[in-house]
């Protein structure tokens, strides 16, 4: 550009428009200082403006202010213009429309670019909190007899960590916009652009993300928060900030921000997590309004919980919790760890159960890779995993879960913290669950030794303990002791499972060591010596899971539609079994007419089927005619009805009153003698009979020979397992910088998708960013504080030259740099976490990822970088001798107007709790809530941006 406008202060950052100036200066006799615009002197419709001019412009501006004053600063090309208001309509026509445009292009392309950059280092900020947050160390629990259990538990509170580093890593462009306006470039002056952008950005995520989430929920669906103390007390402290900011700056000390007033803004930031903590945990005061129970040393008692545990016949609770935690003498505290610990247990037989039924022919060692797959998609994710995969599908870098290394396993011994001594020698079993068919027969459990002396001789005792499974109907009781010798470290113990031709549910037991006892090299030893050598580590209690093989088993088609030539003579359809083979099953089956027509296009030979005892495939016959007609598509469905069990070598039905028999006979041989409920007997009965699958209708087009064409068949490529948001080394993070990938939803039903053009299109726009910031250090480096550092001060440097740039967009297009900053800097700032919001809405099981972190950020915002901010400033010029001013105008009023809409928002997802969910919902309802969040916006923007332009007075 040949010229541009503007004071000698600006002229080094950014270009101004005379214009702009002019609006700006309705006042006589007054200076007035804009944040990084010029100082700017009107008296007596006389303006001084500085001008940087060359060439043919440097003549222009010449001339159009003669007579007036007109000369050079300091020998440079700086010219200072003194104008009265009857020329200055001539002096702002020199710079022409054009040339604001294309500026206003170029920084507005510009600040795009540098916020995907900006997304791109948060990935690797958000990847190393993630690490850092997922640590892990062992406590040690007393139990009643002495002897001690010991627990993985995570070292960072879910709550506190979302409060702290989750917040401070979604937030972290708005919060050092904040601090390095003041520090750096203001001169530890107030300045608009980064309280602008903390309040703009509290109002886009309150009200237009969480519109978005509660819109996005799938229709039938809806969400709820699950830990509603926390949010409501992270919603009052949010708008308890915002509040806390109108009052300092109008109703305690004017236009003045005090030390105490600054220091205390800071200080509200731990006390917000706190009292966030002490919700979260139940501390004080809500141990005082619940009455609790525990373990007591002598007998069990039954911890009460979240979980449903069913209570049995006589009292006895047949679940986990009472085989896991009983004896156990620790605190509440600690008695939540375990129940969390031991709910893996369950939650992982649940997949398989799940997985098995939808995978028949899948074996073992496939099962148990899906389910941890699976175990990873359904399990908690924090905020730092929704903003990953948000900013990596925007910019092409594909879904963390298929895209992570298959070396990296996503489990918590990743990041785990080794804090158990090697001086203490622990026994645990490796692996803790072991999954089963039920005609195994017998197999064994492996039993490790890690720490202390290898050279001493220890001894532990194992017994096998019931869960669903009963000793000596499903399998044979079994205990002793095992012996490890001097330079042993593992052993095994041997179990046998009972197979019967019965049905019954999938099953599970336990197998427990106790009395754990060391000896000397010789094997001497004397009780209760050395106990303090030696200790039962986790999992001290293995899980085995029987998969019953005697269901009748499950029919369907293993296809949804097939198409076959009009002159094939006859088809053959096949239909699967799957999920046991016990017994002789009937299945009838008819067609449904569509465009082709039975009798005319095609014929049934038969219209039922028999599958034999063990026998899993079937085929359907069907007659195709060809009538010589064309017939570019012709279609009929065929469909399987409902099964019926027959007697072995019979072709009679089950005669009704045989089942209760059966399921009679087989509790017998389990040892149960007392009948079953009828509603029971009735649920087990039915789990008893065969059943048809999902496929259970097929669409069959009839089509011209010349087009049928052969069937390829599908590659299946196997999908990365692991879930790794971190890296390992440097080489690993270039690879995935120069690596594009599909941005597609998790659907383990597809196959894996190709990069779509917008992928290669975001790939290359963003490859510079990807390529510069993988020389940050890996996350694995110094548990991921080399990475938080190194991210952080990345941010920053991004973040100082967004700053520069907001401010001259807005200069050249007429806009104030708090308008800017509640427009478009806190848009470009909050579109990661968009994304974020939107896939955890429809992931998760619950709101909390999704819009519970919301409310907490917002605070967090305000207490750190507000507070920061000012508390630097204030002390500065308390120790200069000054005062630190801070104008109160247009940010009184965007305070005040998000503080009663957000108080709005909260009544309004309070009452959406009560009439299902805080998300979703019936579509008119889910509709109308975000119409009125998003309405809720604007009327803030609206607001905020006429009171920037004096048109409201507040």
């Amino acid at each position: 550009m040949p010229y541009h406008i503007g004071s000698r202060q600006s002229r080094q950052t950014h270009m101004c428009d005379v214009c702009v100036h002019y609006q700006d200066l309705s006042k006589e006799g007054t200076i007035l200082r804009k944040n990084s615009e010029c100082v700017r002197h009107f008296r007596l419709q006389t303006l001084h403006v500085f001008i940087d001019a060359v060439g043919p412009a440097r003549r222009d501006v010449e001339q159009t202010t003669s007579p007036y004053i007109c000369r050079c600063i300091e020998g440079s090309s700086v010219l200072l213009v003194e104008v009265g208001t009857s020329s200055f309509n001539k002096l702002k026509n020199i710079f022409r429309v054009g040339d604001q445009v294309a500026r206003a292009i170029v920084y507005f392309v510009s600040m795009i670019y540098l916020f995907l950059g900006v997304s791109i280092v948060a990935d690797r900020f958000m990847a190393a909190i993630e690490v850092i947050t997922s640590k892990e160390k062992e406590i040690v629990v007393k139990r009643s007899d002495g002897t001690s259990t010991t627990v993985n538990v995570r070292v960072w509170n879910e709550t506190v960590s979302n409060l702290t580093l989750m917040a401070l890593g979604s937030s972290a462009p708005e919060i050092l916009l904040s601090v390095i306006e003041i520090c750096l470039k203001n001169n530890f002056m107030a300045g608009e652009l980064g309280p602008s952008t903390i309040v703009g950005s509290a109002a886009f995520n309150l009200f237009v993300i969480i519109a978005i989430c509660v819109y996005c929920i799938p229709n039938g669906e809806s969400r709820t928060i699950k830990h509603l103390r926390v949010f409501l007390l992270t919603a009052t402290w949010s708008i308890f900030a915002y509040l806390w900011l109108y009052f300092i700056l109008v109703v305690i000390s004017p236009g003045v921000i005090q030390i105490w007033e600054a220091i205390l803004t800071l200080a509200f930031f731990p006390i917000t997590v706190l009292t966030a903590y002490i919700a979260d945990k139940k501390l004080f005061p809500y141990r005082f309004l619940t009455k609790r129970y525990r373990s007591g040393k002598h007998k069990p008692v039954m911890i009460s919980s979240e979980g449903d545990g069913h209570e049995m016949q006589g009292g006895k609770m047949n679940n986990v919790d009472e085989i896991v935690f009983k004896g156990l003498d620790g605190s509440e505290s600690d008695m939540k760890e375990i129940k969390e610990f031991e709910q893996h247990r369950k939650d992982y037989m649940d997949i398989i159960r799940e997985l098995r039924k939808k995978h028949p022919n899948a074996d073992m060692k496939q099962l148990e890779e899906m389910a941890e797959l699976e175990a990873i998609n359904r399990g908690p994710k924090s905020r730092a995993f929704y903003r990953i995969q948000a900013t990596r599908k925007l910019t092409g870098g594909g879904n963390v879960i298929k895209k992570a290394k298959i070396e990296r396993r996503a489990s918590v011994e990743d990041v785990k913290v080794e804090i158990a001594d090697d001086n203490i020698t622990r026994v645990f079993f490796d692996p803790g669950h072991y999954t089963v068919m039920e005609n195994v027969g017998s197999f064994a459990l492996t039993v490790t030794r890690a720490g202390g002396d290898l050279n001493k001789t220890l001894y532990v005792d194992f017994k096998t303990e019931d869960g669903t499974a009963n000793a000596g109907s499903d399998y044979e009781h079994s205990e002793g002791t095992i012996v490890f010798y001097p330079l042993e470290t593992h052993k095994q113990c041997e179990v046998t499972i009972i197979d019967d031709e019965l049905f019954e549910e999938d099953e599970h037991f336990y197998v427990r060591l106790s009395n754990l006892r060391l000896g000397d090299s010789q094997g001497m030893f004397e009780s209760g010596q050395n106990t303090n050598e030696a200790k039962l580590g986790t999992p001290h209690v293995a899980t085995v899971m029987i998969l019953d093989d005697d269901h009748p088993g499950i029919f369907h088609f293993e296809e949804k539609e097939m198409s076959v030539p009009e002159a094939i003579g006859e088809m053959e359809v096949k239909v699967t079994r799957s999920s046991g083979a016990r017994g002789m099953v009937k299945i009838p089956y008819h067609t449904i007419d569509a465009s082709a027509k039975c009798g005319k296009d095609f014929e049934l030979v038969e219209h039922e089927i028999v599958f034999e005892n063990n026998e899993t495939e079937k085929l359907i016959n069907i007659k195709i005619f060809d009538d010589e007609e064309y017939e570019k598509n012709e279609e009929f469905y065929l469909v399987l009805d409902e099964p019926c069990l027959l007697r072995k070598g019979s072709d009679s039905e089950t005669e009704e009153g045989e089942e209760d028999k059966y399921i009679e006979k087989k509790r017998k041989r389990k040892g149960n003698t007392e009948p079953l409920p009828n509603e029971e007997n009735e649920e087990l009965m039915e789990m008893g009979k065969p059943r048809l699958g999902d496929t259970t209708k097929i669409n069959i087009h009839i089509i011209e020979s010349y087009e049928f064409k052969n069937v390829v068949d599908k590659l299946l490529k196997k999908a990365n397992v692991s879930l790794v948001v971190g890296t390992s080394s440097w080489r690993e993070q270039f690879t995935d910088a120069i690596t594009v990938s599909a941005g597609d939803e998790e659907d383990e039903e597809s196959e894996e998708k190709l990069p779509s053009c917008m992928d290669y299109v975001m790939h290359f726009l963003t490859l510079f960013w990807k390529v510069m910031f993988a020389f940050i250090p890996p996350t694995d480096y110094f548990g991921g504080w080399a990475c938080f550092t190194v991210s952080i001060i990345m941010v920053g440097v991004l973040t100082a030259v967004i700053g520069d740039l907001a401010s001259g967009f807005g200069c050249t297009i007429g806009l104030k740099d708090s308008v800017t900053a509640i427009s478009f800097v806190a848009l470009g700032t909050s579109v990661p976490d968009t994304f974020a919001s939107k896939v955890a809405a429809i992931n998760d099981q619950y709101a909390d990822s999704s819009i519970g972190n919301v409310t907490g950020s917002n605070a967090v915002n305000v207490f750190l970088g507000i507070g920061i901010a000012w508390t630097i400033a204030a002390i500065y010029h308390a120790a200069n001798g000054g005062i630190f001013e801070v104008p109160p105008g247009d940010l009184a009023l965007s305070v005040t107007v998000f503080c009663v809409e957000a108080a709005l928002v909260v009544i309004v997802m309070l009452v959406r709790r009560r009439y299902g969910g805080e998300l979703g919902g019936p579509p008119k309802t889910k509709i109308a809530t975000t119409v009125f969040f998003v309405m809720l916006w604007v009327i803030y923007l609206v607001l905020s941006s006429m009171r920037s332009y004096c048109y409201i007075d507040f």
